[in-house]
């Protein structure tokens, strides 16, 4: 069993409210724009570090961290790109890739939306887990928390941060 925490659009701010959330995980899987790559560095002092970089974030970000991210966590296959749309509104290089690799899990960011869908057409399970830096429209900061027990998807909780505070 694994525990993640999931989080997004950092823009260079790890909250520090999200450190005992990263200490109580097994890992840390970053939907991108990152913003620096020493939030990664400061994450992967931590936990072991999956991540995709975002449409803001640089080459030091980008020759890190791929665009499109694929792997097994236990039974679970996983996909995670930053700009993913969601069920229903999925970009078609989205889609194509949805359809030739069927993941069982498909984890996306840059709407800084919080949303989590099963879709019935891909059978998946889409997450976004909005935003948790201080860049964006986003009014609270969120991330989010789940386990991976096999095939199994569960105990997933929303993690409230608070409120941005910077403006957009």
């Amino acid at each position: 069993m694994k525990k993640i925490l999931l989080i997004s659009d950092t823009h260079s701010y790890l909250d520090p409210k999200l450190i005992k959330h990263i200490n109580s995980s097994d890992e840390v899987w970053h939907a991108g724009d990152i913003g620096d790559v020493s939030l990664c560095d400061e994450l992967e002092k931590h936990k072991n570090v999956k991540a995709v970089f975002g449409n803001i974030d640089d080459n030091n970000i980008r020759s890190k961290y791929p665009e499109n991210l694929f792997f097994n966590c236990e039974q679970v296959k996983v996909f995670i790109t930053h700009i993913g749309g969601y069920p229903g509104k999925y970009p078609s290089r989205v889609k194509n890739i949805l359809l030739e690799n069927k993941p069982n899990l498909f984890i996306c960011g840059h709407s800084h939306i919080l949303k989590v869908i099963f879709d019935k057409e891909f059978n998946l399970l889409h997450i976004n887990p909005g935003a948790c830096g201080n860049h964006g429209f986003h009014i609270i900061k969120t991330a989010i928390k789940f386990e991976i027990d096999n095939e199994e998807i569960k105990n997933l909780s929303i993690i409230e941060l608070g409120n941005r505070n910077t403006i957009v």
